[in-house]
Protein backbone atom coordinates (compact mmCIF):
# COMPACT_ATOMS: atom_id res chain seq x y z
CA UNK A 1 0.00 0.00 0.00
CA UNK A 2 1.69 3.34 -1.20
CA UNK A 3 2.20 6.07 1.69
CA UNK A 4 -0.67 8.31 0.68
CA UNK A 5 -3.22 5.63 1.16
CA UNK A 6 -1.77 4.00 3.74
CA UNK A 7 -3.32 3.13 7.39
CA UNK A 8 -6.99 3.97 8.84
CA UNK A 9 -8.13 5.72 11.94
CA UNK A 10 -5.15 7.10 13.48
CA UNK A 11 -3.96 5.91 16.72
CA UNK A 12 -4.22 8.63 19.58
CA UNK A 13 -2.34 11.66 19.67
CA UNK A 14 -0.33 12.77 22.53
CA UNK A 15 -2.52 14.20 25.02
CA UNK A 16 -0.17 16.63 26.84
CA UNK A 17 0.90 20.06 27.04
CA UNK A 18 2.98 20.92 23.79
CA UNK A 19 6.81 22.29 24.13
CA UNK A 20 6.72 26.18 25.91
CA UNK A 21 7.93 27.30 22.24
CA UNK A 22 5.60 25.26 20.30
CA UNK A 23 1.59 25.61 19.25
CA UNK A 24 1.34 21.30 18.55
CA UNK A 25 2.53 18.37 19.86
CA UNK A 26 3.55 16.96 16.76
CA UNK A 27 2.17 14.60 13.77
CA UNK A 28 0.52 11.72 14.23
CA UNK A 29 2.41 8.78 15.45
CA UNK A 30 2.89 5.18 15.43
CA UNK A 31 3.76 5.25 11.57
CA UNK A 32 0.92 7.08 10.56
CA UNK A 33 2.65 10.46 9.05
CA UNK A 34 5.66 8.65 7.54
CA UNK A 35 2.82 6.47 5.64
CA UNK A 36 1.19 9.92 4.78
CA UNK A 37 4.06 12.24 3.56
CA UNK A 38 4.70 11.26 0.37
CA UNK A 39 3.53 14.80 -0.86
CA UNK A 40 5.99 16.30 1.65
CA UNK A 41 8.70 13.87 0.07
CA UNK A 42 7.74 15.20 -3.34
CA UNK A 43 8.13 19.57 -1.55
CA UNK A 44 11.49 18.01 0.05
CA UNK A 45 12.74 16.69 -3.58
CA UNK A 46 12.42 19.56 -5.54
CA UNK A 47 14.83 21.24 -3.53
CA UNK A 48 17.68 18.43 -2.98
CA UNK A 49 20.10 20.12 -5.82
CA UNK A 50 19.87 22.87 -3.00
CA UNK A 51 20.88 20.44 -0.36
CA UNK A 52 23.40 18.81 -2.88
CA UNK A 53 24.65 22.29 -3.09
CA UNK A 54 25.44 22.68 0.36
CA UNK A 55 26.52 19.11 1.11
CA UNK A 56 29.44 19.85 -0.80
CA UNK A 57 30.58 23.20 -0.08
CA UNK A 58 30.21 23.25 4.00
CA UNK A 59 33.38 23.98 6.12
CA UNK A 60 35.69 21.03 6.80
CA UNK A 61 37.69 21.34 10.01
CA UNK A 62 41.37 19.71 10.73
CA UNK A 63 39.76 16.99 13.83
CA UNK A 64 37.02 16.19 15.36
CA UNK A 65 32.82 15.41 14.13
CA UNK A 66 30.71 16.80 11.31
CA UNK A 67 27.63 17.12 11.86
CA UNK A 68 24.30 17.35 9.99
CA UNK A 69 21.27 18.30 11.98
CA UNK A 70 17.65 18.24 10.95
CA UNK A 71 15.26 19.83 12.97
CA UNK A 72 11.43 18.64 12.42
CA UNK A 73 12.65 15.17 11.78
CA UNK A 74 8.95 13.55 13.01
CA UNK A 75 9.02 9.81 12.49
CA UNK A 76 12.00 9.86 10.12
CA UNK A 77 11.29 8.83 6.79
CA UNK A 78 11.96 11.96 5.01
CA UNK A 79 14.36 12.92 7.50
CA UNK A 80 16.53 9.57 6.66
CA UNK A 81 16.18 10.29 3.20
CA UNK A 82 17.47 13.82 3.20
CA UNK A 83 20.74 12.32 5.16
CA UNK A 84 21.27 9.68 3.04
CA UNK A 85 21.28 12.40 0.03
CA UNK A 86 23.75 14.84 2.16
CA UNK A 87 26.07 11.93 3.27
CA UNK A 88 26.37 11.00 -0.19
CA UNK A 89 28.20 14.17 -1.00
CA UNK A 90 30.13 14.66 2.05
CA UNK A 91 31.62 11.41 3.04
CA UNK A 92 33.87 11.56 0.06
CA UNK A 93 34.76 15.16 1.15
CA UNK A 94 36.28 14.32 4.63
CA UNK A 95 37.48 11.28 6.47
CA UNK A 96 36.21 12.23 9.13
CA UNK A 97 32.93 10.66 11.22
CA UNK A 98 29.56 12.54 10.73
CA UNK A 99 26.86 12.76 13.44
CA UNK A 100 23.12 13.08 12.06
CA UNK A 101 20.97 14.60 14.72
CA UNK A 102 17.46 14.66 13.99
CA UNK A 103 15.48 16.64 16.57
CA UNK A 104 11.56 17.65 16.69
CA UNK A 105 9.42 18.26 19.72
CA UNK A 106 9.65 16.43 23.09
CA UNK A 107 6.22 14.85 22.19
CA UNK A 108 7.25 13.19 18.90
CA UNK A 109 7.34 9.45 17.96
CA UNK A 110 10.92 9.20 18.56
CA UNK A 111 10.14 5.57 18.73
CA UNK A 112 9.31 5.48 14.84
CA UNK A 113 12.20 7.33 14.53
CA UNK A 114 14.81 4.98 16.78
CA UNK A 115 13.57 2.02 14.56
CA UNK A 116 13.90 4.44 11.05
CA UNK A 117 17.53 4.98 12.11
CA UNK A 118 18.70 1.92 13.06
CA UNK A 119 16.63 -1.06 11.26
CA UNK A 120 17.56 -4.73 12.08
CA UNK A 121 20.10 -3.17 14.90
CA UNK A 122 21.99 -0.97 12.37
CA UNK A 123 22.79 2.33 10.86
CA UNK A 124 20.43 2.78 8.10
CA UNK A 125 23.61 4.82 6.85
CA UNK A 126 25.21 2.00 6.15
CA UNK A 127 28.93 3.32 7.17
CA UNK A 128 30.73 2.96 10.08
CA UNK A 129 31.87 6.48 9.65
CA UNK A 130 27.97 8.00 10.15
CA UNK A 131 26.85 8.38 13.87
CA UNK A 132 23.01 9.07 14.60
CA UNK A 133 21.06 10.92 17.58
CA UNK A 134 17.87 12.68 18.53
CA UNK A 135 17.17 15.74 20.41
CA UNK A 136 13.52 16.97 21.44
CA UNK A 137 13.04 20.31 21.94
CA UNK A 138 11.44 23.10 20.06
CA UNK A 139 13.24 24.33 16.92
CA UNK A 140 13.12 28.08 18.10
CA UNK A 141 15.55 27.47 21.09
CA UNK A 142 19.12 26.36 20.31
CA UNK A 143 19.55 22.68 20.93
CA UNK A 144 23.00 22.26 20.04
CA UNK A 145 25.90 23.73 21.22
CA UNK A 146 27.91 26.74 19.81
CA UNK A 147 29.79 26.32 16.36
CA UNK A 148 29.17 22.75 15.78
CA UNK A 149 26.66 22.36 13.62
CA UNK A 150 27.88 22.30 9.39
CA UNK A 151 25.11 21.62 8.03
CA UNK A 152 21.08 22.72 9.04
CA UNK A 153 17.97 21.29 7.39
CA UNK A 154 14.16 22.22 8.32
CA UNK A 155 10.95 21.14 5.94
CA UNK A 156 8.15 22.27 6.46
CA UNK A 157 8.19 22.09 10.38
CA UNK A 158 8.82 26.03 10.55
CA UNK A 159 5.18 26.31 9.28
CA UNK A 160 3.88 25.70 12.72
CA UNK A 161 4.06 28.82 14.93
CA UNK A 162 5.73 29.04 18.33
CA UNK A 163 3.28 30.61 20.04
CA UNK A 164 -0.85 31.38 19.39
CA UNK A 165 -1.05 35.14 18.45
CA UNK A 166 -4.29 35.72 19.30
CA UNK A 167 -6.67 33.72 21.44
CA UNK A 168 -9.60 33.61 19.24
CA UNK A 169 -10.28 33.21 15.79
CA UNK A 170 -14.18 32.95 15.29
CA UNK A 171 -14.43 33.48 11.54
CA UNK A 172 -12.41 30.27 10.16
CA UNK A 173 -9.76 27.80 11.60
CA UNK A 174 -6.80 28.65 9.60
CA UNK A 175 -4.70 31.98 9.87
CA UNK A 176 -4.12 32.63 6.36
CA UNK A 177 -8.66 32.47 5.55
CA UNK A 178 -10.41 30.42 3.71
CA UNK A 179 -10.10 29.98 -0.22
CA UNK A 180 -11.63 31.44 -2.49
CA UNK A 181 -13.40 28.61 -4.17
CA UNK A 182 -14.71 27.59 -0.90
CA UNK A 183 -15.09 30.46 0.74
CA UNK A 184 -16.75 29.51 3.92
CA UNK A 185 -14.90 32.10 6.71
CA UNK A 186 -13.10 34.64 7.49
CA UNK A 187 -10.02 35.92 9.52
CA UNK A 188 -9.74 39.90 9.66
CA UNK A 189 -6.98 42.14 8.23
CA UNK A 190 -6.17 42.64 12.54
CA UNK A 191 -5.89 39.06 12.62
CA UNK A 192 -4.14 38.61 9.71
CA UNK A 193 -1.52 40.68 10.57
CA UNK A 194 -0.92 39.55 14.27
CA UNK A 195 -0.06 36.17 12.46
CA UNK A 196 2.16 37.94 9.74
CA UNK A 197 4.29 39.45 12.27
CA UNK A 198 4.57 36.02 14.50
CA UNK A 199 5.57 34.14 11.36
CA UNK A 200 8.63 36.90 10.89
CA UNK A 201 9.12 36.28 14.61
CA UNK A 202 9.64 32.76 14.44
CA UNK A 203 11.70 32.75 11.09
CA UNK A 204 14.00 35.47 13.19
CA UNK A 205 14.23 33.85 16.52
CA UNK A 206 14.70 30.67 14.40
CA UNK A 207 17.85 32.13 12.04
CA UNK A 208 18.91 33.75 15.92
CA UNK A 209 19.57 30.00 17.42
CA UNK A 210 21.46 28.35 14.04
CA UNK A 211 23.37 31.02 13.53
CA UNK A 212 24.83 30.36 17.28
CA UNK A 213 24.83 26.12 16.56
CA UNK A 214 26.21 26.61 12.78
CA UNK A 215 30.34 26.88 12.06
CA UNK A 216 31.07 29.74 9.97
CA UNK A 217 31.01 29.27 6.92
CA UNK A 218 27.96 26.62 7.68
CA UNK A 219 25.07 26.21 5.42
CA UNK A 220 21.56 26.12 6.29
CA UNK A 221 18.27 24.85 3.98
CA UNK A 222 14.95 26.02 5.29
CA UNK A 223 12.34 24.38 3.11
CA UNK A 224 8.11 25.20 4.04
CA UNK A 225 4.67 24.90 2.75
CA UNK A 226 3.62 28.69 1.43
CA UNK A 227 1.45 30.91 -1.15
CA UNK A 228 2.15 32.78 -3.94
CA UNK A 229 -0.34 35.40 -6.21
CA UNK A 230 -2.29 32.18 -7.60
CA UNK A 231 -2.97 30.08 -4.33
CA UNK A 232 -2.16 29.19 -0.81
CA UNK A 233 -1.13 25.28 0.16
CA UNK A 234 -3.70 25.78 3.01
CA UNK A 235 -6.79 26.03 0.52
CA UNK A 236 -9.07 23.21 0.40
CA UNK A 237 -7.75 20.80 2.96
CA UNK A 238 -8.76 23.14 5.77
CA UNK A 239 -11.79 24.77 3.90
CA UNK A 240 -12.77 20.96 4.37
CA UNK A 241 -11.45 20.28 8.02
CA UNK A 242 -13.50 23.56 8.86
CA UNK A 243 -16.35 22.58 6.94
CA UNK A 244 -16.20 19.19 9.17
CA UNK A 245 -15.96 20.79 12.71
CA UNK A 246 -18.76 23.03 12.19
CA UNK A 247 -21.18 20.01 11.48
CA UNK A 248 -20.39 19.22 14.68
CA UNK A 249 -20.70 22.94 16.60
CA UNK A 250 -24.33 23.08 14.35
CA UNK A 251 -25.30 19.70 16.54
CA UNK A 252 -23.94 20.96 20.03
CA UNK A 253 -21.05 18.34 20.14
CA UNK A 254 -18.62 20.98 20.05
CA UNK A 255 -19.79 23.95 21.78
CA UNK A 256 -19.27 27.65 19.25
CA UNK A 257 -16.10 28.85 22.08
CA UNK A 258 -14.24 25.55 21.48
CA UNK A 259 -14.50 26.56 17.82
CA UNK A 260 -13.39 30.38 17.85
CA UNK A 261 -10.68 29.07 20.30
CA UNK A 262 -9.48 26.57 18.10
CA UNK A 263 -7.24 26.85 15.33
CA UNK A 264 -4.35 25.37 13.48
CA UNK A 265 -1.46 27.89 14.38
CA UNK A 266 0.11 27.09 10.72
CA UNK A 267 1.11 30.27 8.57
CA UNK A 268 1.34 29.73 4.61
CA UNK A 269 4.51 32.16 3.87
CA UNK A 270 5.01 34.00 0.69
CA UNK A 271 9.08 33.89 -0.24
CA UNK A 272 9.43 37.36 0.26
CA UNK A 273 8.41 36.59 4.16
CA UNK A 274 10.63 33.67 4.62
CA UNK A 275 13.65 35.59 3.28
CA UNK A 276 12.95 38.74 4.38
CA UNK A 277 14.63 38.32 8.41
CA UNK A 278 17.64 37.46 6.36
CA UNK A 279 17.91 40.04 4.08
CA UNK A 280 16.24 43.27 5.47
CA UNK A 281 18.53 45.60 6.88
CA UNK A 282 16.28 46.71 9.78
CA UNK A 283 16.01 42.95 10.97
CA UNK A 284 18.01 41.45 13.95
CA UNK A 285 19.17 38.51 11.92
CA UNK A 286 20.10 40.75 8.75
CA UNK A 287 23.44 40.17 8.82
CA UNK A 288 24.18 36.74 10.43
CA UNK A 289 23.58 34.87 6.91
CA UNK A 290 23.97 34.95 3.44
CA UNK A 291 21.14 34.39 1.11
CA UNK A 292 22.45 31.93 -1.29
CA UNK A 293 19.56 30.91 -3.69
CA UNK A 294 15.90 31.23 -2.76
CA UNK A 295 12.63 30.24 -4.77
CA UNK A 296 8.64 29.61 -4.79
CA UNK A 297 7.61 26.71 -6.69
CA UNK A 298 4.83 24.20 -6.90
CA UNK A 299 5.22 20.25 -6.57
CA UNK A 300 2.99 17.94 -7.87
CA UNK A 301 0.42 16.00 -5.32
CA UNK A 302 0.47 11.91 -5.79
CA UNK A 303 -3.23 11.26 -4.51
CA UNK A 304 -4.27 14.39 -7.01
CA UNK A 305 -2.69 13.39 -9.77
CA UNK A 306 -3.50 9.43 -9.42
CA UNK A 307 -7.22 10.78 -9.03
CA UNK A 308 -7.33 12.35 -12.19
CA UNK A 309 -6.06 9.86 -13.93
CA UNK A 310 -8.58 6.97 -12.38
CA UNK A 311 -11.39 9.23 -11.10
CA UNK A 312 -11.39 6.50 -8.73
CA UNK A 313 -13.27 9.12 -5.70
CA UNK A 314 -12.87 6.19 -2.43
CA UNK A 315 -9.25 5.85 -3.27
CA UNK A 316 -8.65 9.99 -3.46
CA UNK A 317 -11.02 10.86 -0.16
CA UNK A 318 -9.51 8.65 2.05
CA UNK A 319 -5.73 9.35 0.81
CA UNK A 320 -6.75 13.02 0.98
CA UNK A 321 -8.30 13.35 4.60
CA UNK A 322 -5.39 10.69 5.56
CA UNK A 323 -2.87 13.57 4.43
CA UNK A 324 -3.89 16.19 6.66
CA UNK A 325 -4.60 14.15 9.14
CA UNK A 326 -1.30 13.46 10.03
CA UNK A 327 -0.39 16.91 10.98
CA UNK A 328 -3.65 18.52 11.98
CA UNK A 329 -5.21 15.86 14.49
CA UNK A 330 -2.62 16.73 17.59
CA UNK A 331 -4.13 20.41 17.61
CA UNK A 332 -7.67 19.55 17.19
CA UNK A 333 -7.27 16.92 19.78
CA UNK A 334 -5.88 18.89 22.36
CA UNK A 335 -8.32 21.96 21.52
CA UNK A 336 -11.52 19.85 22.80
CA UNK A 337 -12.47 19.50 26.23
CA UNK A 338 -10.34 16.65 28.18
CA UNK A 339 -13.21 13.68 28.71
CA UNK A 340 -13.55 10.46 27.93
CA UNK A 341 -15.74 10.93 24.25
CA UNK A 342 -12.56 13.12 22.95
CA UNK A 343 -10.85 10.20 20.72
CA UNK A 344 -13.95 9.56 19.25
CA UNK A 345 -15.07 12.68 18.42
CA UNK A 346 -11.99 13.23 16.90
CA UNK A 347 -11.97 9.82 14.66
CA UNK A 348 -15.94 11.17 13.35
CA UNK A 349 -14.67 14.76 12.97
CA UNK A 350 -12.57 13.05 10.13
CA UNK A 351 -14.86 10.55 8.89
CA UNK A 352 -17.38 13.76 8.49
CA UNK A 353 -14.54 15.39 6.15
CA UNK A 354 -14.18 12.28 4.18
CA UNK A 355 -18.06 12.04 3.56
CA UNK A 356 -18.21 15.59 2.16
CA UNK A 357 -15.27 15.50 0.57
CA UNK A 358 -17.06 12.29 -1.72
CA UNK A 359 -19.88 14.60 -1.96
CA UNK A 360 -18.42 17.65 -3.44
CA UNK A 361 -14.77 16.91 -4.52
CA UNK A 362 -14.91 20.10 -6.32
CA UNK A 363 -15.32 22.09 -3.59
CA UNK A 364 -12.26 20.90 -1.93
CA UNK A 365 -9.01 21.17 -5.05
CA UNK A 366 -5.77 21.04 -3.04
CA UNK A 367 -2.18 22.26 -5.04
CA UNK A 368 1.14 22.52 -2.50
CA UNK A 369 3.22 25.33 -3.23
CA UNK A 370 6.34 25.70 -1.24
CA UNK A 371 8.94 28.27 -0.58
CA UNK A 372 12.77 28.05 0.27
CA UNK A 373 15.99 28.93 0.73
CA UNK A 374 19.94 28.18 1.18
CA UNK A 375 21.69 30.38 3.67
CA UNK A 376 25.70 30.81 4.85
CA UNK A 377 26.68 31.46 8.15
CA UNK A 378 28.94 34.75 7.78
CA UNK A 379 31.94 34.72 10.11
Amino acid sequence: MSGENAGGTSPDTARIAPDSHATTTGMTGHGYYDANSRTQWNAIEAVLPLLDHAAATFPLKGDGVITFADYGCSEGRNSVAVMERALRTALPRTPLPVQTVHSDLPTNDFGTLFQNLRPHGQSVFGSGRVFSSAVGGSMYDQLRPDRSVHLATTFNAIGFLSRRPVETLPGYIQPNGPSAIRGNGFVSEEETAAFRAQARRDVEAFLKVRARELVPGGQLLVQVFGATDEAKTCDGIYDLLNDAVLGFVETGEIDRETYDRYYQPVYMRRLEELTGPALDPGSETADLFELNQARDYEITVPFVEQYKEDGDLDTYATAYVHFFRAFTEAVLTNALPDTPERGGLVDRVYERADEILRAAPDLYPFRYLAVAMLLTRKP
